[in-house]
This record gives structure tokens, sequence and C-alpha cells, in this order.
């Protein structure tokens, strides 16, 4: 009669710390990347009062008889299921959609966290604004002019600089693509012959010199008179503005001194090379380029008194391929730029996050530029981890050791930018808990008074 009081006590001490966990889950339903928790029981020790018996020629066999003591915690665990997402429009908040965790660190602690709600301090320091832990990830880094991130290499603190101003940058290359029109068309009454097979196709853009000026690059493609696949190009620059810096064309790295250069095409409309005003031409296979130069102005003569002049590549494409390439083919000419690699001086306005969790800075002068990269973590056994706090997590010794990367590889989930996770707690869930748990409770502490009456009538016996 003893051991149900004690399973009683038991069973009452135990739902206690179920509605305990209840009670937290609840008190976190709106708290952002919260996972709940979930209490599990076993039965305790059970005392013997006979054991099994195997059967015989003259009898069956007999099942123990074993009586309970009671039960007790067999786990608390953190279920990690993914929460619904919720729209911000905040930039600095980010969700993720799947396994991983953000890293964090106070100092040289690191914690992982799922709550993505961050900002930026007066350094432009990624942080979570509530406890001021730093955001880990990758800064990138110029190489040879590109902007590199090195995500195997340590995590670092992210720096956002909002105002900071970039060089200018001088353009080193031009890209040009798309048609020019094979057809000759008819003949208009008046016009000679030459003046349709002279006639001219012209494009137009934006390149930038050392100092970040901006300078009106002209092209104009011309058919060779008396030929079928050979077209002229002439290289203009600022020549729309009077007193126009001298403009010259050659392959490679030979400076020319003209502007013009001759493009030539195979019969099946591919490019088939390039040949410049002193006869140097190009290779038969791969990217097809004309070295242009001309005068800086505004920059100081060089140690011989010479003008200082900027270079660039006319890249027209490769030869045999369509794609990125000028063509040749019976179709209106639409050969244009499309991209070049130079810019003014700039600064930073404006920053925006994608689903790697790659940071893009957007200038003022128009261009973007990589600033960083967010870390994310994930676990072996992500329910090993121990709550540290603060929405944050900490490893322990069954977690595993922290595979920290980028995000969507070795089976991380993608970061929504704008977005920030909600708890996973299901009132529904938890309050239909919260009733099976009071039951326990209830029957449990019937058990301790049904015992005690018990043990009031053998007290009552020697009356």
């Amino acid at each position: 009669m003893m051991r149900s009081l004690f399973s009683g006590v038991s069973g009452m001490q135990n739902h206690q710390t179920r509605m305990d966990v209840i009670g937290n889950n609840i008190s976190n339903v709106n708290t952002t990347g919260f996972k709940r928790g979930r209490v599990n029981f076993q039965d305790l020790l059970s005392q013997q009062m006979s054991g099994a018996a195997r059967p015989t020629d003259e009898l069956g066999g007999v099942n123990p008889k074993e009586v309970g003591l009671g039960m007790n915690i067999a786990s608390i665990d953190t279920i990690h299921t993914q929460g619904s997402l919720q729209t911000t429009g905040v930039q600095t908040d980010i969700a993720i959609q799947g396994n991983g965790f953000f890293v964090v660190k106070s100092g040289e602690k690191t914690y992982f966290t799922r709550a993505g709600n961050f900002g930026v301090d007066n350094e432009g320091t990624l942080v979570n604004p509530a406890n001021g832990m730093r955001v880990q990830g990758w800064m990138a880094q110029d190489v040879d002019g590109q902007r590199i991130l090195n995500t195997s290499a340590q995590t670092e603190d992210l720096i956002i600089p909002i105002g900071q101003k970039i060089e200018a940058k001088a353009t080193t290359n031009v890209d040009y693509a798309c048609n020019l029109d094979k057809r000759i068309p008819e003949i208009p009454e008046g016009a000679s012959q030459a003046d349709i097979l002279t006639s001219t196709w012209e494009t137009t853009f934006d390149i930038y010199d050392s100092f970040g000026d901006r300078h009106d690059l002209r092209v104009l493609f011309t058919r060779v008179p008396g030929t079928q696949n050979q077209w002229q190009g002439t290289v203009l620059v600022d020549q729309r503005f009077g007193d126009a810096p001298e403009t010259r064309v050659g392959m490679g790295t030979t400076d020319g001194t003209e502007n013009n250069f001759i493009i030539d095409f195979d019969n099946n409309g591919m490019l088939a090379g390039v040949t410049d005003t002193a006869g140097n031409g190009s290779a038969e296979t791969g990217n097809i380029s004309v070295m242009v130069s001309y005068n800086v102005v505004g920059a100081s003569p060089d140690a011989d008194g010479n003008p200082v002049r900027q270079t660039f590549n006319l890249n027209l494409g490769n030869i045999g391929d369509v794609k990125n390439t000028v063509t040749q083919f019976a179709a209106s000419s639409s050969t244009k730029a499309y991209s070049q690699d130079g810019n003014a001086m700039g600064y930073l306005e404006n920053f925006k996050i994608n689903q790697s969790g790659i940071i893009t800075g957007v200038y003022s002068n128009g261009t973007n530029r990589t600033i960083g990269q967010i870390a994310m973590a994930s676990f072996s056994n992500q329910g090993g981890l121990e709550k540290a706090g603060e929405n944050t997590y900490v490893e322990s010794n069954n977690s595993g050791v922290a595979n920290i990367g980028v995000s969507g590889i070795a089976g991380k989930g993608k970061m929504v930018a704008g977005a920030l996770e909600m708890s996973n707690v299901d009132l529904t869930d938890q309050l239909t808990d919260m009733i099976i748990t009071q039951r326990g409770f209830q029957a449990s502490s019937k058990t301790i008074q049904t015992s005690d009456t018990m043990l009031d009538t053998v007290l009552n016996l020697k009356r």
C-alpha cells in the first residue's frame, strides 16, 4: 500500500514538470525562432513478487508478478520542426527555411540561433540588437580586381559600411554581341549601290576613365564595299564633343595608329577574325577583341611629356560561336555593347541579402558589389543542443560539432530575407496536453488520497 503512495507522488511531481514545460511553450508562442519542448514519461523500477516459470510436461508457463513503483521523466526533447515564416519587410530580418542555425558570437563564445531579427550597429556590424551578439560569416576580399568569398576560412564579424565610398574604376573591357544584317537592302530610287554598301550601323555606350569620368563610346559598323562578309568597325571616344581625345585601335597589346578595324565572318554567319589597319590579325580560335586607347583628359603627362592614354578591350565574342558574339545573319542589325566593367566613384546606399546569405551592396553609382556572406551551422544531432537563453543554443557532448558553411549545402536550408521564423508552438496541441497533464496530476493525487483512506481503515481495525 505504501508503494501506491510513492507512485502517486512520482506521478504528481513529474506531471508538474510536464506542466512547467507546457507553460514555457505557451509563454513563448510568439517568440521568434522558438522551438517547443516535449516531455516523455517512462515507468520506474518494478518490484518482483515472483518470477516467471517455464512450461513443464504437466503445466504451462507462469508469467512474472511485478508491482510498479511509479514513473519518471524519460526525456525532455526540443522539437526542431519548421516554424511558419512571417514577412516583415525589414531587410536585416532573415529566416531559415529548413535545417540550420545562424552563428553569433559574444566575445570568443560561439552561440547558435534560429532567430534572425538582426540589425546594424553604429559601426556597421550586423548584430542581434537585443543582446549585441555579432553575426558571423565571411567578408569579401579584392583579389585581382574580383570580389572573392573564401567560405573555407574562419568566420568573422560581418560589417556593412553604409555610406562608405568605393573608388572609381577605369573601364578595361567592353563586351559586344548580337547581329549585323547580312542582307543588302533594295536600292531606293536615286541611290547608288555604293550608298547601300556603305550603310552604317551605329552603337553608343558609356565608359569610364581612371578618374571615374564618363566618356561616350561610339562604334560604327560599316559594310566594306565589294565584299560579302566583311565589316569595318570605327571606334570614337567623345567625338560628339569638339575637343575629343585621340582614339586608336590595335590588336592584342599593340597600340594602333588609326581607329578602324575589319571584322571577317564565315559563310555560316559566324565570327571568323579581326584585322587592324596595320594588318595585325587575330588568332584563329578563341575570344576576339581589339585594344582601344584614348587620351585621358585632365591627366598629368607622363615622364616624357606625353599624354596619358587609357586602354580597354573591345570584345566581339568567340570565333564560330553564337552566344554573346557578333554574328552576320540575314536578320535586322542589333549589335550593341551589353556590359563594361568600369564605374564612377560611389557610396553604399543600400544592401540586399539573397537565399544563400550573400550580402550585396547597392552603390550610388549604379553598381552592385558583394560585401560578405552569412554563415550557417548544422549538427548531427540538433536535439542534443543545450539552450543558453536569449533564443540561443550551445554545443553539447551529444549534439556533435558544428558544421559551419554556406546555406543550401550539406543539408542546410536556405535563407529568406525580409522574414522571420515564428515559434513552432501549436496552441491547440499545447492546451490539449495541458488538459491531459492536469488529469494525470489529479489522478495521481487521487491515488494518494485513496491509499491514505485505505491506511486509515487499517488503523481503525483495532477500534
